[in-house]
């Protein structure tokens, strides 16, 4: 009998709300930026670590609330006025007199700003003292490394936009023995999607998970 072959179909990612999972580790920060328009002054910074869905959070709102997003490195201030703004990756440097406007013009009619980053606001880099002291006020949204609930949700999602549909012993035991982290398990739902030959299965999951173990003896 002719083996069956699975087609790979692959659905583009989405940042859409629908599909931000949502769990203990980020229900505080989901709950303070669906908060908006009443943040203080303004604004709300998101902070977290990599890959913890901030900027999946981040543009979500950016979408419902008809924000500008502007890019980090020469923001276009201009284009703030009156309205709201998403600026991402702060921590990674943004010149001073453009944030230090923004964040003015977060309280203005109309307007509002959502930053993200790693770190908190305290230890942004900052050389304007009147920056500095804003920076320090910014009412602060931890985004927490994800749980269980979050970690089962990303990976249905990463394997729906392949079109796969494990049975729920493989979610059981990937939860068990992956990276806990949201890159960890977009890159164990593409491996197994580049060993499987038919459908995913536990057994499959076992040989890939212990597949990276053997590698690391290699190094011991």
């Amino acid at each position: 009998m002719a083996q069956q072959l699975r087609l790979r179909l692959r659905r583009p990612a989405s940042y859409s709300r629908d599909e931000f999972v949502q769990g203990p580790s980020n229900a505080q920060a989901t709950a303070a930026v669906d908060a908006w328009p009443s943040w203080h002054a303004g604004c709300l910074v998101l902070v977290g670590g990599e890959g913890v869905g901030k900027t999946h959070l981040a543009q979500a709102w950016a979408v419902n609330a008809k924000a500008v997003v502007l890019g980090r490195e020469a923001p276009d201030v201009a284009a703030a006025a009156g309205r709201p703004v998403l600026l991402e990756d702060v921590d990674q440097g943004v010149p001073d007199e453009a944030l230090f406007h923004l964040i003015n013009l977060a309280g203005h009619k109309g307007g509002g700003l959502l930053l993200t980053a790693r770190t908190a606001p305290a230890r942004w880099p900052a050389t304007l003292p009147d920056l500095r002291s804003r920076l320090n006020a910014l009412p602060v949204a931890e985004v927490e490394e994800p749980d269980d609930v979050v970690l089962e949700g990303v990976l249905r999602k990463f394997f729906r936009e392949r079109s796969i549909r494990p049975p729920k012993e493989v979610y059981a035991y990937l939860l068990r023995r992956m990276e806990r982290s949201i890159p960890g398990a977009r890159e164990i739902v593409r491996r197994l999607d580049e060993a499987a030959d038919g459908p995913i299965s536990r057994v499959l999951a076992r040989e890939v998970l212990e597949g990276d173990n053997q590698n690391l003896d290699l190094f011991e």
